[in-house]
């Protein structure tokens, strides 16, 4: 409970510093980035659950000294695709951003998470999903956690996958080569699509013929992966077996938001059953870091990710 309400205070609220800054009705991605509506405009799925119009609001609780920009009230999510540059890999990562499935941070832990990758020769696509209360979360009006009898956000991420494998010779991706990665909130979803052996929706066009489960999975600071009542036990989750893609999990010890087990627990479950992993857990970092530099060892996290994609022949060996 202390958990759930301190991601919201972090990514949700105002910090002391000031009052938060809307900027726009509807957030898009920037010039030239293609945005494409996730569901058909008539899908019977896009049932309105918020009141209120989206809205793209500034956070003057820094990070790295540096204001964040949190989307709140997505009714109608999409899928913003930033094209792999220089020599393209094939590779394709679809971005989860965090917010507690409450709001969506979506430069901090979405947008600049493709200024990384498509230098690599990566396409990015980040995710603007359902919220609030798509997953797992913490309700303000009654001030307790809830979890929907149906995740939105889970959805959608299903539905972000196949799109992208149904158009992948649009984007030059390769469609056996479609990761994801997720920070907190996003990184529960990032574990949960990786689990998933069903699609948690009917249908809609051809391109749910294709695959929801991704290649690889990016699973950064998660939370709602682990309960104090049952130690060893991956809540929220589908089982994981032996269909679940090699994971890369980063968390810090000192995370005053997600507990560490949460990370521990779930690489526990990967190694039962088999599954290629690793587990990078630094003594400091905090909660939302990002990909912005700091002196803190944790940031240069990037680095290792792209050894191990790398590692399991998701990106070409570099002496190629």
């Amino acid at each position: 409970m202390i958990r759930s309400f301190v991601l919201l205070c972090l990514l949700a609220n105002a910090s002391v510093a000031g009052a938060p800054i809307v900027h726009a009705t509807e957030w898009r991605p920037p010039t030239g980035i293609e945005q494409i509506a996730l569901w058909p405009e008539d899908a019977a799925i896009l049932r309105p659950e918020v009141s209120g119009e989206e809205r793209a609001v500034e956070q003057t609780s820094l990070v790295a000294g540096r204001p964040w920009i949190a989307v709140e009230d997505v009714v109608r999510p999409t899928l913003s695709v930033f094209p792999a540059k220089g020599i393209n890999t094939g590779v394709a990562v679809v971005v989860f951003p965090g917010g507690g499935y409450n709001v969506l941070a979506i430069d901090l832990e979405g947008t600049e998470v493709c200024d990384w990758l498509v230098p690599l020769g990566i396409t990015c696509a980040v995710l603007k999903y359902r919220v609030p209360g798509s997953g797992d979360h913490w309700d303000r009006r009654c001030n307790c956690r809830r979890t929907p009898p149906v995740s939105m956000a889970l959805q959608d991420a299903q539905r972000a996958i196949s799109l992208l494998r149904s158009r992948a010779n649009d984007w030059g991706i390769d469609p056996h080569r479609i990761g994801v990665l997720g920070f907190s909130a996003g990184g529960h979803l990032s574990a949960a699509v990786s689990n998933e052996p069903t699609r948690r929706y009917a249908p809609v066009d051809a391109a749910d013929e294709q695959g929801s489960r991704p290649d690889f999975s990016i699973v950064l600071y998660p939370g709602h992966l682990w309960d104090s009542k049952h130690l060893e036990k991956v809540t929220n989750l589908a089982p994981v077996g032996s269909a679940t893609p090699p994971t890369f999990i980063v968390q810090a010890q000192d995370d005053p938001v997600d507990d560490v087990h949460e990370s521990i627990v779930y690489y526990l479950a990967l190694l039962k059953a088999q599954v290629p992993t690793e587990l990078h857990l630094y003594a400091h970092g905090g909660h939302a870091f990002g990909l912005r530099p700091t002196a803190q060892p944790i940031t240069r996290w990037p680095a290792l990710v792209e050894t191990w994609l790398h590692a399991i022949g998701m990106l070409p060996s570099p002496k190629q």
